[in-house]
């Protein structure tokens, strides 16, 4: 089969402000929630910014954007994502008036991606609600935050409509069930906090990112607003028919917000799971009316599968964000999240007979621990075989996809550069085709080094994907 891909594929990367930029209390930035979390979802909220936090740095990416943007047009990237940092633009997320300098950077940062010919592709909320917000307003458990963020939105879209055609309303949405303070500012402690208050902060975000797609719609006629959503096909563990009751609960969990994003309105499985827990959803009389107003497309995170048991006895995998038993049938990364390429058609497939949507990955790649050699040609390098195989694998699973009529916009391999973890905060755990020295002690003189897969990523896009068939690589 060619291998090539549609004429226009998106190819690209994608980052998240908070664990790239670095400069976080520069230039009139106020803290974010990421400022506080030292060690990602393994440890506690501190008070304040403390040394030990890798994010505070970064890989320096607001100081040396120039540098990456043009190492990421070698590559011949047609998309880059990354993601606005809302206390940049309103240090404390509730001021009237928006911070210059940061609206200035990020005017800088697309104009770059512009030069070379790249779309910025924006996440506006990417895991850094504005510290404050989740101090003062418990973050988006209280519905003030409607307000903030079509605040925020309608400036992004007020001073950056005429360069950005691509928008994502929040990253990961569904992440909040699991990781409420990183995805949803709640400062309530997970294990205190109700299923009412939870699902009444979901309410709240939804409503908030059918107003970004209205707003998108009213303000930018050319452009496109998607949802994002964090992808995790669940398999039965066995044909036993509980298994498959269990795994179809379990999906529903998140095809919950992707139904209401799409289809505008609460599905009925949800309806009836509020009854059963007695979770009432406190509405306003507009909020119906709001959450009509529906995405052009679905983007999503893919990096694993899971299965899915009625079995109390099975225990959820260490490495899995959202829980779900361990495959028998799979490998696992360093990291304990299990490698599943066909998972990623499959998820393809399921997505689009559902919504009949087009589809954007925006997140799919293999954190690993890399190790900075000499060439033998005086410079240094990273020998990533295991990445390129990984990749490689996974986007021969996307064009079988589109081989089965799914309309795929693009794929942005995610830390196309090296950057801090989000649920470990360690820079050891890397993603990128670039090398950024930098160590977890703080060390390192931040110097990008291309890896063996930046030279393999180059002749994917050259090529449209027909290199993915060499036996050979670059």
């Amino acid at each position: 089969m060619d291998m090539r891909f549609p004429e226009g594929f998106l190819w690209g990367g994608a980052v998240a402000a908070n664990q790239c930029e670095g400069a976080y209390d520069e230039d009139g930035k106020g803290l974010s929630i990421q400022d506080v979390l030292p060690h990602g979802l393994k440890g506690p909220v501190t008070d304040a910014p403390t040394p030990d936090n890798m994010k505070l740095v970064g890989i320096d990416f607001y100081h040396r954007y120039k540098e990456d943007i043009k190492l990421f047009s070698q590559m011949g990237f047609k998309v880059f994502r990354t993601s606005i940092a809302w206390s940049r633009i309103f240090p404390n997320g509730d001021e009237e008036i928006p911070n210059e300098k940061g609206l200035q950077f990020y005017d800088d940062l697309f104009d770059e991606c512009l030069k070379y010919g790249m779309e910025p592709l924006i996440t506006i909320s990417h895991y850094e609600t504005p510290l404050q917000l989740a101090r003062n307003y418990n973050g988006w458990a209280d519905r003030s935050m409607i307000g903030f963020y079509e605040k925020y939105v309608r400036t992004l879209f007020s001073r950056y409509g005429g360069k950005v055609k691509y928008w994502l309303t929040f990253n990961e949405i569904n992440s909040v069930l699991h990781s409420p303070f990183m995805s949803g500012g709640i400062c309530i402690p997970k294990d205190e906090l109700s299923e009412q208050e939870l699902y009444q902060a979901v309410h709240h975000e939804l409503v908030a990112s059918a107003l970004a797609a209205k707003l998108a719609h009213e303000m930018m006629p050319q452009a496109k607003v998607g949802c994002m959503i964090l992808s995790m096909p669940v398999y039965p563990l066995t044909p036993a028919p509980d298994d498959v009751i269990a795994t179809l609960k379990i999906e529903h969990q998140n095809d919950f917000f992707g139904d209401v994003h799409v289809r505008g309105r609460y599905p009925g499985y949800m309806l009836r799971y509020f009854k059963e827990k007695g979770i009432t959803i406190q509405m306003k009389p507009e909020d119906e009316e709001i959450l009509q107003n529906t995405v052009d497309f679905i983007s999503f995170s893919y990096y694993m599968s899971v299965c899915g048991s009625a079995d109390p006895n099975q225990k959820a995998g260490l490495g899995n964000i959202i829980g779900g038993v361990p495959n028998p049938y799979l490998h696992a990364s360093e990291w304990g999240w299990q490698i599943d390429p066909k998972g990623l058609r499959y998820v393809l497939n399921r997505f689009y007979d559902r919504y009949q949507k087009p589809l954007f990955i925006v997140e799919n790649g293999l954190g690993a621990v890399d190790e900075l050699v000499d060439d033998g040609n005086g410079s240094f390098t990273v020998w990533d075989d295991y990445r390129i195989q990984y990749l490689r694998d996974h986007l021969i699973q996307v064009r079988e996809a589109i081989e089965d009529g799914i309309p795929v916009m693009g794929y942005t391999a995610w830390g196309c550069i090296d950057l801090v973890s989000a649920s470990s905060a360690e820079l050891k755990k890397r993603y990128g085709f670039i090398y950024v020295d930098r160590k977890d002690d703080g060390s390192g003189t931040l110097n990008r080094y291309n890896k063996k897969s930046f030279g393999w990523y180059r002749d994917v896009i050259q090529t449209n994907g027909k290199s993915l068939t060499s036996t050979t690589d670059a």
